[in-house]
């Protein structure tokens, strides 16, 4: 019988493919009821998956700012005008 891989390892290994990376955060992003913990615990795999522990270090301090959560408020917002936030992938020539 197969051995399964831990679920956080294959996380970690999926997100290391930037399309699904951004698709991860905007899942997140659009959740109707959102939680800012789940919110920094989704970038901080994405922050492992593609980044370093410098980059993991600077997260912490950008989410540690009282009312980073309001990345919500203004998904929401756009919500209702029609518009969506979302996250791509960056090109090769931005």
């Amino acid at each position: 019988m197969p051995k399964s891989v831990p679920y956080r390892e294959s996380l970690i290994s999926r997100l290391k493919n930037p399309e699904y990376a951004a698709g991860y955060i905007e899942a997140i992003l659009e959740e109707k009821d959102p939680e800012p913990e789940l919110l920094k615990q989704a970038l901080q795999d994405v922050a492992e998956a593609l980044g370093d522990k410098q980059h993991l270090e600077k997260l912490d301090l950008i989410l540690s700012v009282e009312g980073s959560a309001e990345i919500y408020h203004l998904g929401l917002w756009l919500n209702e005008l029609g518009l969506n936030l979302t996250v791509t992938v960056k090109s090769d020539d931005s």
